[in-house]
């Protein structure tokens, strides 16, 4: 990225009587982990374990002509170190439709296995450059909701998994208006760099699952901190 049975942690996507109250599960313990793309090409899959790190999600895909060259290898040192992983899909709101995304996006690593080692994929969603149509990619809130809801839903059907959702308050806001459709389903990943905590958590998410909380981690990528348990994490995983 550039600036996803029961899981208790992520009860946004699962039944909510499989998870914790809010404010238990602000009490929980954390879980370091990271995320990283070809932008990374060396990375020390090994240190950041011994370091504590349990997670990393690497990128798979971007619009649907471009697969990460360094997919694979991120996705099999991560998977030597004994990291649990999964892969994200940069999305291109204003290229092409949300299920043709999630489409590629699950043809080319962003797929789920319940093995215990495999995240549900990730749907990454920030800000278009100008030749992108802008901070929105060219759609206006409501079509954007529906992008989004397409991307969602087509993951589930080919995965049987609920894809989290990445992105920051400001951009969620802007735009989607703050939409609340994906809260009950998709596990929010929230970026926010700062030492003080993830912020506002947009979306009526009532917290964030994932907080990316700076854009340099030791080991390599960005850093993130899982918000439980590492067995929540592993439910996370196991769906």
């Amino acid at each position: 990225m550039r600036l996803t049975s029961a899981f208790a942690l992520a009860a946004v996507c699962q039944a909510a009587a499989l998870a914790a109250p809010v404010d238990q599960i602000e009490k929980r313990d954390t879980v370091k982990g990271f995320d990283i793309s070809h932008y990374q090409p060396t990375v020390n899959y090994q240190g950041a374990y011994n370091s504590g790190a349990r997670f990393v999600i690497i990128k798979a895909t971007e619009g649907t002509t471009y697969i990460d060259p360094k997919f694979s290898q991120h996705y099999n040192g991560a998977t030597a170190a004994g990291l649990i992983r999964g892969g994200y899909h940069f999305a291109r709101p204003g290229s092409s439709s949300g299920a043709a995304q999630a489409t590629y996006f699950v043809a080319h690593g962003g797929g789920w296995s319940g093995d215990g080692r495999t995240l549900p994929g990730m749907l990454d969603m920030e800000y278009g450059t100008a030749s992108q149509g802008g901070t929105c990619h060219g759609l206006s809130q409501s079509s954007m909701v529906n992008w989004i809801t397409d991307f969602v839903n087509t993951y589930q059907s080919k995965t049987s998994r609920w894809p989290m959702i990445y992105t920051t308050n400001n951009w969620w806001v802007t735009c989607t208006g703050n939409s609340k459709a994906f809260n009950t389903k998709s596990p929010l990943v929230l970026a926010r760099y700062s030492t003080a905590g993830p912020g506002t958590i947009p979306g009526g998410w009532p917290f964030q699952t994932i907080w990316q909380n700076s854009d340099s981690y030791t080991y390599g990528g960005d850093s993130d901190i899982f918000n439980g348990a590492l067995t929540n994490l592993k439910k996370l995983a196991t769906g």
